[in-house]
C-alpha cells in the first residue's frame, strides 16, 4: 500500500516536472528547490504528503536525471532549448542574453551529485551555445579582448 502511494506520487511528480516546457526550465525549477545552505531539496506540498526525506530523494533524483538528459543533447538541440527557454522569459531577449553572459545564472543548476566531468561539460556546452546565440544576436561580447 505504501509502495503504491509512493509510486503514484513519483508518477505525479514526473508529470509535474515534464509539464515544464523546456528541459532548461525543468533544470532551473529543480535547482530552485535546493536549499543552497544545506544542499537538501525542499517542496512544501510534497513534504506534507511524504515527508522531507522522501521529498529530498525524489527531487534530487529528478534533478540529476534532467541534468543528464541535457548533457546527452547535441549542441544544436541545446541551442534550440536555450532559445525556447529565453523566449519564455520576461524582458528584452538581448538584455537577457547579455546578463546571462555576465552573471551566469545557470551556475547553480548543476546537481551536487554530478561528476566533475559532467559539470565541466555542462558549462562548456552552455557557454558555447550562449556564444553562438550572442554572435547571431549581435550582442556585444562580455570579453573585452574579443
Amino acid at each position: 500500500m505504501v509502495n503504491d502511494r509512493v509510486a503514484l506520487l513519483e508518477e505525479s511528480w514526473r508529470r509535474t516536472v515534464a509539464g515544464i516546457g523546456t528541459l532548461l526550465g525543468r533544470l532551473s525549477y529543480l535547482a530552485s528547490l535546493r536549499n543552497v545552505n544545506t544542499g537538501g531539496y525542499e517542496h512544501f506540498g510534497l513534504s506534507e504528503r511524504v515527508g522531507t526525506a522522501e521529498t529530498d530523494r525524489l527531487i534530487r533524483r529528478s534533478h540529476l536525471q534532467v541534468f543528464q538528459e541535457w548533457l546527452a543533447y547535441p549542441l544544436p538541440r541545446q541551442k534550440e532549448q536555450l532559445e525556447e527557454y529565453f523566449s519564455g522569459l520576461e524582458g528584452d531577449r538581448r538584455d537577457i542574453l547579455s546578463n546571462w553572459l555576465v552573471l551566469g545564472p545557470y551556475t547553480g543548476w548543476v546537481p551536487g551529485e554530478s561528476r566533475d566531468v559532467e559539470r565541466q561539460l555542462f558549462f562548456a556546452d552552455l557557454e558555447m551555445v550562449l556564444e553562438l546565440i550572442r554572435a547571431e544576436s549581435g550582442v556585444v561580447s562580455r570579453d573585452p579582448d574579443s
